[in-house]
């Protein structure tokens, strides 16, 4: 096996990186990072397997170590008690959204990667993934305080995959317009609070 030369990996890295967020993955060329990284088609290849191997090299530890701080946090909130939940929760979802948030912005570039640039990747769903966990998770919280929407079937999880889908559209709109981190977290707790007016009339529903 030919050693592999010091330095090359991680020149392609930054060379991919800026490729793909100019051009979007479907119009990157693995040509012109070869060439920018000073190494041959053939070595990316070698070190990434092919182009969306490299893409993943990008954005797969950023993707799920935002997920695993995600699933925790929902499920430590689930494990508490039902008084609890109801009285923590308000406070509980903004700590959240803020680590989440600050975890997006210490891997910045592979969240625009991640929503800018993944059209023609699997991840490009990946909020998706976000909304699934959360609609699971809200629709627990429904039903362990007993809410009244869910068991009239006035609300349903098709339902709350809508208004989650929008939600979180919102949050990584921060990505999308490069804001600045004092700017994002302003806007994050906006939007948080114009959704939880919104889910306070799901939660509790005029007429029943």
């Amino acid at each position: 096996m030919a050693k592999q030369i010091e330095g090359v990996y991680e020149r392609v890295l930054d060379c991919a990186k800026e490729e793909f967020l100019k051009r979007g993955y479907t119009d990157a060329s693995l040509r012109t990072i070869a060439v920018n990284a000073k190494t041959t088609t053939g070595s990316i290849y070698t070190r990434f397997g092919d182009k969306e191997g490299l893409f993943s090299a990008l954005v797969e530890p950023a993707m799920q170590g935002m997920l695993q701080i995600f699933r925790l946090t929902q499920e430590t909130f689930h494990a508490l008690d039902e008084e609890t939940q109801k009285s923590t929760m308000p406070e509980y979802s903004s700590k959240s959204m803020e680590q989440l948030l600050d975890y997006m912005y210490t891997h910045f570039d592979a969240f625009r990667l991640l929503i800018d640039s993944s059209y023609g990747t699997k991840y490009h769903h990946f909020i998706d993934e976000m909304v699934r966990i959360e609609v699971e998770y809200t629709y627990q919280y429904m039903e362990v305080i007993g809410c009244e929407s869910i068991k009239s079937g006035i609300v349903t999880e098709e339902f709350l995959h809508i208004i989650t889908t929008a939600y979180f559209e919102g949050v990584f709109e921060v990505v999308r317009h490069n804001m600045q981190y004092e700017e994002a977290k302003k806007y994050i707790h906006m939007l948080r609070d114009y959704h939880m007016a919104g889910f306070e009339t799901i939660f509790s529903p005029p007429g029943i």
